[in-house]
């Protein structure tokens, strides 16, 4: 086995995720560790029981070398923020094992999903890069921030997946798309002002910031977005357009073939400063953050994230 990146472990697993298979990865981590001494310097697994129970967990991590959230995009979410409380000289390495049904933060680093096995195969052949994570509002954000009519769409999916839908990736998003927009009449009206330029006056119905390229189990919304540059690449209308053309850019995006459209335009930024007429539906990681103004920012090399 070549020399692996992950030394003292923490696994930090939600036993619910996926229906279920996150308990059967966690199960899969500890005999692995056990059984492969040489991956870590000793390792302790941890379980999540209730929403939450992550960030906590993570916060008090600063003993460990590497931190592991195995589960989906909301545990990955719990654990970034509370490996952000952790002093930056003391603050453990990101490793996942994605088991998860959007797993957008997977995609971005090129890991197994839904294959512990593969994923740990991966994580003690690995290395690790520094990489940027957004913020908003204080709450911090791996891989994606979203507002207006995507947000919407994002916030149905995972309400749907608590629920237990057989759905998933982009089929549920998808769905919950031509739900949502067949009830939308207009946009959410917002004052946007970018790296300190004037303020630009928008309708929004798709408003991404993201630190990776995809969003909803595979969008790629900001293709060329790069975890590691110091930048946040953001996606917005600027014009407002009908439902179709709506579904179609969608579709456009399912590829990032939508980036040619006159009705988005697409920049990388540092910082933003957001204000809506009425609070927008607003999702962070999949999870809802309420309000009507949001300040953005991106945290430079704040995490050193293990990459196959």
């Amino acid at each position: 086995m070549s020399r692996s990146p992950l030394g003292k472990t923490l696994v930090i697993a939600n036993p619910a995720a996926h229906s279920g298979a996150g308990e059967k990865g966690a199960r899969f981590a500890e005999d692995f560790l056990r059984s492969y001494a040489a991956a870590t310097k000793g390792f302790e697994v941890v379980r999540t029981s209730a929403s939450g129970d992550a960030v906590g967990i993570a916060e008090c991590a600063g003993a460990f070398d590497s931190v592991v959230a195995l589960g989906g995009d909301g545990v990955i979410h719990e654990v970034v923020n509370g490996l952000m409380r952790v002093p930056e000289d003391a603050r453990p390495k990101l490793g996942v094992i994605p088991m998860g049904s959007g797993n957008d933060f997977a995609r971005t680093l090129g890991m197994k999903r839904n294959d512990a096995e593969g994923a740990l195969a991966q994580l003690v052949r690995g290395h690790a890069r520094s990489c940027e994570v957004g913020r908003v509002n204080g709450v911090h954000f791996m891989q994606t921030l979203s507002f207006g009519l995507d947000a919407a769409i994002a916030l149905d999916t995972t309400k749907k997946r608590a629920e237990g839908t057989a759905q998933e990736g982009e089929e549920l998003f998808v769905r919950s798309a031509l739900r949502i927009l067949s009830g939308t009449k207009s946009g959410y009206r917002v004052s946007a002002a970018f790296d300190g330029e004037p303020a630009a006056e928008l309708s929004t119905v798709v408003f991404a910031v993201q630190v990776g390229p995809t969003y909803g189990g595979g969008f790629r919304i900001c293709p060329d977005a790069d975890p590691a540059d110091g930048l946040l690449d953001v996606c917005y209308n600027v014009k407002l357009p009908g439902t179709p053309r709506i579904l179609g850019l969608l579709g456009l995006a399912r590829f990032g073939a939508h980036t040619g459209s006159s009705v988005v335009e697409l920049r990388r930024i540092r910082h933003a400063e957001l204000r809506f007429d009425d609070e927008p539906p607003c999702q962070v990681d999949g999870e809802e953050l309420c309000g009507r103004e949001f300040t953005v920012d991106v945290v430079p090399a704040a995490l050193k994230v293990i990459f196959p």
